[in-house]
């Protein structure tokens, strides 16, 4: 009796665990904002000063956009708990200039993940934000880019 007893309690809390683990994956209501959060560290990454780059202004104003639509995203509470230094690797063996074309492409992505049509009146105000802070950062990484093909 004692054996079956311990048996359904580990069965039941295994139950438990299982589905608190498939909770803790479930992306929330808003999915997007996620992917947006992700795509925009993975962008910043890519434009942060490397070694022996020299460092411009328009890196600098990116980035800063780049931290302001991260804020906005946050402050919002569609957080996922990560920092701006949670992100795919930077390949090593790219030219500062692919890094930054590659970084445009991301705030692409970042960009897209949050212009999907917005149900929730409340947060509409706040997509308009992070556009228009992404448009910013790839304002100023296009800037960038252009300053260094110049050179």
């Amino acid at each position: 009796m004692r054996s079956t007893m311990m048996k359904l309690a580990a069965v039941a809390g295994f139950a438990m665990l299982a589905g608190v683990t498939a909770f803790a994956d479930t992306p929330g209501r808003h999915p997007a904002y996620l992917h947006a959060l992700s795509d925009l560290r993975d962008a910043r990454a890519h434009l942060e000063h490397q070694g022996s780059d020299p460092g411009d202004h328009a890196e600098e104003a990116a980035i800063s956009n780049i931290d302001k639509a991260l804020d906005e995203i946050k402050r919002a509470a569609i957080m996922d708990g990560k920092d701006i230094h949670d992100h795919m690797p930077v390949d090593a063996h790219l030219l500062r200039r692919d890094r930054f074309r590659q970084a445009m492409e991301i705030l692409d992505k970042a960009k897209a993940d949050v212009s999907s049509e917005e149900d929730q009146p409340d947060t509409k105000g706040l997509q308009k934000r992070v556009i228009n802070l992404i448009n910013a950062a790839r304002h100023d990484t296009h800037f960038a880019i252009d300053a260094m093909d110049k050179h």
